[in-house]
């Protein structure tokens, strides 16, 4: 175990390398910079910006300098200072824009897993040990309506009930009071009252699809000859099923934990711009069509620190639930 962990982080270390130039690559494929985007959309307003000030103002951002000279400082930056970057759209530090927003985006990601898990494990034990029941077709019925019905619609739903029937404001994560309040314990309660809804949209998708994995995943288990073995021992059938056959079937659940944030981040925009949520994708793509290139390059690198990490932790997660994989 100790040689797979020191071997992951080894080529954690060189992925997050490869990842870096290959963000600031993209961010630098699409022809001009942010100023050539900044000077057209100035110039749809009326506003024409002279060419000595265009070059002062590439200059003053540090455009001008070759692509090499941009890259090394930009990763020297965030490896000795933490120092993202200046964003060149909001004109204030790269670090004041996204830490709070990766903050809300963690924190709705795990609450959302823990609400697949909580709710698909058990629908999807009970849909494999009584197939073919009425509750069996009904657990399919709702999977497959959750996997049918788009994200974004969902949540416009649940926005319209919870403010004609029960009068809550539910766009964004707080109240419009406590939206800029210090952090409290009413502020942290108001965060939870606002938070299923983001929960309950996201995961739905999710839910649906690992309901349907799960219950695949026990009907190959459960006719296991290690489970006719317990059963003839006399295991008691509840204490049969959730000890052998459900650790071998969580399998797709771990291993997807490092998939998660991306999926978040990249997924569901539509919901985040439709629920006013403070998370990072908008603003991930409002830096990459406006070329903010140190916001943008930011956050994709910091994504997939975090994805890197997921994939490691569920590694780790995998070898401890499932005793047949052995990771030297």
């Amino acid at each position: 175990m100790f040689r797979f962990i020191v071997r992951r982080i080894l080529t954690a270390a060189l992925t997050m390398v490869a990842i870096s130039v290959v963000a600031f690559l993209i961010i630098e494929l699409p022809p001009g910079d942010y100023l050539t985007s900044y000077a057209a959309t100035l110039a749809e307003q009326g506003d024409i910006l002279s060419e000595e000030r265009l070059e002062q103002m590439r200059v003053s951002f540090g455009l001008g300098e070759p692509l090499p000279t941009r890259y090394f400082k930009w990763v020297g930056n965030i490896v000795l200072r933490g120092n993202f970057g200046r964003s060149l759209e909001w004109r204030i530090p790269v670090n004041q824009i996204i830490w709070h927003r990766i903050g809300y985006t963690v924190l709705i990601n795990i609450s959302t897993i823990l609400f697949v898990w909580t709710v698909a494990i058990p629908i999807g034990v009970y849909s494999a040990t009584r197939q073919y029941s009425p509750g069996d077709y009904i657990a399919t019925f709702f999977g497959f309506l959750g996997l049918a019905i788009p994200n974004f619609m969902l949540a416009l739903v649940l926005m319209w009930i919870g403010f004609s029937v029960f009068g809550q404001h539910v766009g964004g994560l707080f109240s419009p009071e406590y939206r800029d309040a210090p952090w409290d314990l009413n502020k942290f309660i108001d965060l939870l009252s606002h938070l299923w809804i983001p929960m309950v949209v996201v995961g739905t998708a999710g839910t649906a699809g690992l309901i349907r994995t799960m219950r695949a995943n026990m009907l190959d288990e459960i006719t296991q000859p290690y489970v006719e073995t317990a059963r003839a021992k006399g295991l008691a059938e509840w204490r049969l099923i959730w000890k052998y056959p459900v650790r071998v079937a969580l399998n797709p659940f771990i291993s997807t934990i490092g998939y998660a944030l991306p999926e978040l981040v990249g997924g569901v925009v539509i919901v985040a711009v439709v629920l006013n949520l403070p998370t990072i994708g908008p603003i991930l793509l409002r830096s990459l069509l406006s070329q903010d290139m140190f916001l943008a390059g930011a956050i994709i690198l910091i994504v997939s620190v975090l994805t890197i990490i997921g994939t490691f932790i569920s590694d780790i997660m995998l070898a401890l639930i499932d005793p047949r994989i052995r990771l030297e």
